[in-house]
This record gives C-alpha cells, structure tokens and sequence, in this order.
C-alpha cells in the first residue's frame, strides 16, 4: 500500500514500482528492465535468476543506486534512493548496503583487514579505536581472523569472497546485495558463501543474490526470475520470509 506514492513505514523495506532502464547506444534502444514491480521484505533471503541478458545486473544496479532508472520508482526503507544527488548517494549507500561482487574487489596492496576497514573509515561509522576490534570480530565471523594481516593474493579465491562479504558486513548495513557470489568458486567454497549469506539473513539482514546455480538459489526463502527484464514468477515474499523479518535483529 503507498499514500501519495510514497510507501508506507511498515510495508516491504524495497519497493519497486513500473520499474523501466532502456539503454541506447549506436545500435538502437535496448530496454534491460519492462516495468518490473518487486517487494523485498526485511530479513528475507532472495535468489534472482535467469539467462545471459535477462536484466539481472541491472535490476541489482537500480537496488544498489549504482545506476538510475529511465523511468518507475526505487524506495528503500522510505528513500526514493534514485533521486538522491550524488555524492548523497553514495554516503547513503556506504550505510545501508553492503556489496560483494562476483570478482571480490579487494584492494589488493591492503590486507584483509585493512580491506574491511575501509569502509569504516570512508563512512566514519565507527570511532577509529573500535574499528580493527570490529574488523576482527568480522573476520572471526566468516573463519578468517587468523588471516587477518594477510594481502588478498595469499589467500584462496573462496577466502577473499570471504573477507568481501565481512567487508559488506562492516557498516552493519541492512542490505546485502551479492552479484554473483560463488561464480569463481568451487562447490565447497560456494556453499560455505551462501551459508553465511544465510546467516546474515537469519541475524534480520535483507540479502539478495544473483546466481546461475540453481541449487544455491534453492537455499533462499524465494525465487525470482527474469526474462528479457520481466519477472516470471517469485513477486510476492513468502510466508517464511515474512516471519523473519517480523523477528530479525
């Protein structure tokens, strides 16, 4: 339900709505999304799947800001986040989402550590004294804290998208968004990604993920699927992930 358009306090914390992105290059118009409608509830865990070219990406891209819409609506818990300035949004982003990428995006001349502080210290969100205490104790969380001091490149590709996700974690943001996650791993480094995916959702993080794998996107409370920038099923948030929200921290 929404008043005047604006969503209401206690309604999905992502609302999409008539959600259109049209890119135009030489070869023509290439609409990515088609008017999608989508809810996401607090501490829901949700899979996006479908084909190459299905507007996965780019629906990611209008939840995380990263790129703007040609046309419907993006609220996040109240914000109409596409009509934030720049450099607005980007401090909205730094507090309230967390982002792991499918190639982790760790700096690698910073150890892990230092990677996973990084955030900390862009957004000041913590005070500098408690800032490698937290980074350690995210680092404990995803079995890593005894490689702390380590670069990226001396540890193995599922340890980085490890250390990424405690990255994400780092401002204690409400959303994880995670594109791609488990693409270069292995089955048994993927698993252990999506476990702690889990366990985000089930400490009242809203995650949503992007996969090929359908046997990962099983693991989720919900399905959604695309083709060719429509959703074919998995709209309406699942009982379960209701629920989840309603008690999550």
């Amino acid at each position: 339900m929404t008043t005047n358009g604006h969503p209401e306090r206690n309604g999905p914390l992502i609302r999409l709505r008539a959600l259109v992105k049209t890119y135009v290059s030489a070869a023509g118009a290439f609409p990515a999304l088609r008017g999608v409608d989508l809810d996401f509830e607090a501490g829901e865990f949700v899979s996006v799947v479908g084909r190459s070219g299905s507007g996965k990406s780019t629906l990611l891209n209008m939840l995380t800001g990263i790129d703007r819409p040609t046309s419907g609506s993006v609220w996040i818990a109240g914000t109409e986040i596409h009509r934030l300035p720049e450099g607005a949004m980007a401090r909205w982003r730094g507090r309230n989402m967390g982002i792991v990428f499918q190639f982790y995006q760790l700096l690698p001349t910073l150890s892990l550590i230092e990677n996973i502080m990084l955030p900390m210290d862009l957004c000041d969100s913590y005070p500098r004294e408690e800032r490698e205490e937290r980074a350690l104790a995210l680092l404990d969380l995803v079995g890593l804290r005894e490689h702390a001091y380590k670069m990226p490149g001396a540890v193995s590709g599922g340890q980085q998208q490890s250390a990424a996700l405690a990255r994400a974690l780092a401002n204690d943001p409400p959303i994880i968004v995670a594109d791609e996650p488990t693409g270069n791993l292995d089955s048994r480094a993927a698993d252990a990604v999506v476990a702690l995916l889990e366990a985000a959702a089930d400490r009242g993080k809203t995650v949503v993920m992007v996969t090929h794998d359908p046997r990962l996107a099983r693991r989720s409370s919900r399905i959604v699927t695309l083709a060719d920038g429509r959703i074919v099923n998995g709209q309406a948030p699942s009982p379960q992930a209701t629920e989840r929200g309603a008690h999550g921290a």
